[in-house]
């Protein structure tokens, strides 16, 4: 049976997903070993990252089809807040919200339809943060390295404090103590032993009470220090503390990691899809967009400056990550450009009244004062947004139309038939 570490993630549901993530990156690591004879943290990180932004793919698309129809809801969402700005009566209140729910029929959308998106996508992510900073928890072919030297450790009268201190002294605020009946547990031990830096595994060989097993010490530190090489840099070091060494070559390569996270994810978020600015007062919007864009500014800035005291192995996955997810968008993309809007709303209202099939629900009516409240959305629209929102408008509504092909009693059909009622009346 499986030994759950004091190390681990005890949060609900990412704890979990962490383990299953420990298996992924246990089998990575054993198949570059096995076929490969390749033991190399650094690499294993790297297609660790891969392998887990393309299992979310299908997810990050769902999320930017809904992205991409919330841009052209936009206006019309816009024009209802407007419209009852400043009424807090609840008569005004619910026609606000009909209006609303009628714009998100229109387009055969939720208003929460990129919740559950994000709500799957940042468990996972919190969970490869997890397992990345914390390797030998999840990784037993990583643990079993440290084992003995863990034993040994613990079996010195004070181990607890001797530790602690060797943490305060060496300024390693990103190692935490597991507790039990005030001493350290093992599992705490072996993960103070990987946070080592090559400098901390000399000055741990240098102290008196662990004299007797010096040699233990200097045989695991090589093993893991072989393990933790990518490049010239050693993952568990600071760049930082390469850059005052003075050796060129060194300089250099840690210099890169905060420079190319910075310049991979700023990358990233230009490939992003943005939202189409509005002609708007609205001052919300306004201050929201420029928070947005100061963010997208400052986030890439502070991962740079992070990346400086931050082990190297972290700025390695903080690349790798952006990396994937830059060639993830272009793809992604691609696709979306190839989409019609006309044809993705027919598409999702197909998929609603099948869902509801499925739950034994009637087909979903659209009422006359859905329609005229859109009807209502679309005539200010064209009086106020140019000859692109009409162009957008009509493609919408022939989605109508062409979605009538749909089986008679189908929410498709009785929308044509409910517009083709309120065309007649209004001829009259």
């Amino acid at each position: 049976m499986e030994m759950i570490l004091a190390t681990k993630s005890s949060t609900p549901i990412i704890g979990q997903i962490s383990v299953v993530m420990g298996w992924i990156m246990n089998g990575i690591y054993k198949v570059l070993d096995g076929l490969f004879g390749i033991q190399n943290l650094g690499l294993c990180i790297i297609i660790f990252s891969i392998l887990i932004y393309l299992f979310m793919t299908p997810l990050q698309i769902k999320q930017q089809k809904f992205s991409k129809l919330t841009s052209v809801m936009s206006p019309e969402l816009q024009k209802i807040q407007k419209k009852y700005q400043g009424k807090k009566d609840q008569a005004s209140m619910q026609k606000m919200q009909e209006e609303t729910s009628a714009v998100y029929q229109k387009y055969g959308v939720s208003p929460t339809g990129s919740c559950v998106q994000l709500l799957i996508q940042l468990p996972i992510l919190w969970s490869l943060w997890d397992v990345i900073q914390n390797i030998p928890a999840y990784v037993g072919s990583v643990k079993n390295l440290f084992d003995g030297l863990a034993t040994q450790i613990i079996g010195v009268s004070g181990y607890t404090n001797l530790i602690q201190d060797f943490i305060t002294d060496n300024k390693m605020t990103r190692v935490r103590l597991i507790m039990e009946n005030d001493k350290a547990t093992a599992d705490s031990v072996v993960s103070f032993l990987y946070a080592l830096s090559p400098d901390q595994w000399e000055k741990l060989g240098d102290m008196s009470k662990f004299s007797g097993f010096s040699d233990l010490i200097d045989k695991t530190a090589g093993s893991i220090q072989s393990m933790q090489t990518f490049g010239v840099l050693n993952i568990a070091e600071q760049p930082w503390n390469y850059i005052k060494t003075g050796s060129i070559v060194l300089v250099i390569a840690a210099i890169m990691i905060p420079l190319l996270s910075w310049a991979t994810q700023m990358l990233n978020l230009k490939l992003m899809p943005q939202a189409a600015a509005q002609n708007t007062d609205d001052n919300a919007n306004n201050s929201m967009a420029n928070s947005m864009k100061t963010m997208n500014t400052v986030m890439p800035i502070m991962s740079a400056v992070f990346c400086f005291t931050f082990p190297v192995g972290l700025g390695i996955y903080w690349i790798s990550s952006a990396v994937v997810r830059s060639i993830q968008q272009l793809l992604i993309n691609r696709h979306l450009n190839k989409i019609d809007i006309d044809e993705l709303v027919s598409q999702n209202m197909k998929k609603m009244e099948k869902k509801r099939e499925k739950a034994g629900l009637p087909p979903q009516k659209i009422t006359n004062q859905a329609h005229q409240s859109v009807k209502n959305i679309n005539r200010i629209e064209k009086g106020n947004s140019g000859t692109d929102e009409s162009e957008r408008t009509k493609k919408v509504e022939e989605s109508y139309r062409r979605a009538s092909e749909a089986k008679p009693g189908s929410i498709t059909a009785k929308a044509n038939m409910v517009r083709d009622f309120n065309e007649r009346n209004k001829k009259k």
